[in-house]
């Protein structure tokens, strides 16, 4: 058994129906053995699997890809339009989404709604039918927010003139980049469209962006790192819970804004937007894991996950060591809490990029720091701390710059190894809002989801056929 011990699970997994067939107490009773074979049972998949476990050159990748997420910097530098920032929005009409591609007749309610929504912003469109036209007949582009360094929570959407954090990884001069959150309620990423959603963007364009840009300017650039690390010690995951981070963010930026030559009914606008909006930070988190996701991309060999996203139909992962591949499966439902009046039939299936703060080793990883949280999402404060020490079974380490209280400051784990997914049969764990299935309904609960095993597979087989070669 020792020599057992020793082996990775998939090596041994075929021993094991014999030795739980065995297995007993002093007393004679069978002891219960929790099991699944690797690989979804798929032979060829685990053999593939035994064979990328301690290769040399996946190991010496994955030290290159975690030492660059490790020495990521993100900082908060500017604000731009999206056309300011994004080289591809000046090219053509083009909207962004979250998660992986996804054709517009397989869109789900709401990020149809949202997308309908951003063609009438940008005035392309005089109405919901003309906009879908324009949209059928390809005059429009809809791309993955992924595919331009850029994420957005639910629906993710990202036009040009929309306001942009731009998030600079000191480390290596690499753009990320997030849109602004709009706050709860009536809101285009859960796919509302109405005239009041759209007033409200364009004065976020017109009145917030100048003025945050303003403060940053005024502040200088503003580390992010240290504000979540700070957060996560005051009660935040960084994800469903960002109270705290928003705090912090506005004890730094209210005294520039004041510090600002703008009309005093423009900051007291700002500043009220901006205190009544807990999930404000939200959107600055995203970016900032995005920029410490994308310093590990890119790293030939490596079992490294740098992606997770999820566009309301389709759960997607990329690997660092496969580039901007795709691996996609259905999205697995959500398990939470529901508001009054709403269920499970009612839901969309899992969506948007905020899952890059899990990639990232916080959200749900760090469910540990943020106990309150099961209020929100269900479960236990055991069941939090418990999320987060599983987590360490699947991860290549941990991040010294987040850490956990309640774990006694243990560093976050982080670093999803895609091998150590497949081989345990342990899946990252996503804590997530829930949208309802219609466009523009909204937020109809929050929970606790995984991402798909079978994406996992599927990189894993492709990262051994690039290895073969």
């Amino acid at each position: 058994m020792n020599t057992l011990l020793n082996q990775p699970l998939c090596v041994v997994n075929a021993g094991l129906n014999s030795f739980a067939e065995n297995l007993k107490t002093a007393g004679g009773d069978v002891v219960a053995l929790s099991w699944q074979p690797p690989a979804l049972g798929n032979i060829d998949a685990g053999l593939e699997l035994a064979q990328l476990m301690r290769h040399p050159r996946v190991e010496e990748a994955n030290k290159v890809a975690f030492e660059r997420y490790l020495s990521a910097q993100p900082v908060l530098m500017d604000v731009l339009s999206a056309r300011e920032a994004i080289p591809a929005m000046n090219k053509r009409k083009l909207i962004l989404h979250s998660g992986p591609p996804i054709a517009w007749c397989d869109m789900c309610g709401p990020v149809k709604g949202a997308i309908i929504g951003a063609v009438m912003y940008e005035g392309w469109a005089t109405g919901h039918q003309n906009a879908e036209q324009l949209i059928e007949a390809g005059e429009i582009a809809l791309e993955p927010c992924h595919h331009h360094h850029a994420v957005g929570p639910m629906a993710g959407i990202i036009s040009p003139s929309m306001p942009l954090w731009v998030i600079e990884n000191k480390t290596n001069g690499r753009l990320a980049f997030s849109n602004f959150n709009e706050g709860l309620g009536k809101v285009l990423r859960f796919g509302a469209n109405s005239d009041d959603v759209l007033e409200r963007l364009r004065w976020m364009a017109k009145e917030l962006a100048p003025a945050l840009k303003a403060a940053i300017q005024q502040l200088g650039e503003l580390e992010l790192k240290p504000l979540m690390a700070q957060a996560l010690h005051m009660g935040d995951e960084v994800h469903n819970r960002n109270a705290a981070a928003t705090g912090l963010l506005i004890k730094r930026l209210v005294p520039a804004l004041l510090e600002c030559p703008l009309p005093l009914d423009q900051i007291q606008r700002c500043v009220a937007f901006i205190t009544g909006n807990d999930h404000f930070f939200l959107n600055l988190s995203m970016a900032a894991c995005k920029a410490m996701m994308d310093a590990a991309s890119g790293v030939p060999h490596s079992s490294m996950v740098t992606v997770m996203a999820r566009n309301g139909v389709n759960f997607g992962i990329r690997l660092s060591g496969t580039g901007d591949r795709w691996y996609q499966a259905p999205a697995n439902p959500v398990e939470g809490l529901f508001f009054p009046g709403y269920g499970v039939e009612d839901a969309a299936a899992d969506l948007g990029d905020s899952a890059i703060t899990e990639t990232a080793g916080v959200g749900g990883f760090a469910m540990a720091s943020s106990p309150a949280i099961v209020k929100f999402v269900g479960g236990t404060p055991a069941d939090a701390s418990n999320n987060s020490r599983k987590m360490q079974q699947i991860t290549l380490g941990g991040n010294p710059a987040f850490t956990l209280p309640a774990l006694n400051f243990a560093p976050t784990a982080a670093g999803i190894d895609a091998r150590k997914v497949t081989d345990r049969a342990i899946l990252p764990i996503i804590n997530t809002g829930i949208a309802h299935k219609q466009a523009g309904v909204g937020q109809i609960g929050a929970g606790i989801t995984t991402a798909p095993m079978s994406c996992f597979v599927d990189a894993l087989q492709a990262l051994a056929q690039e290895i073969a070669l």
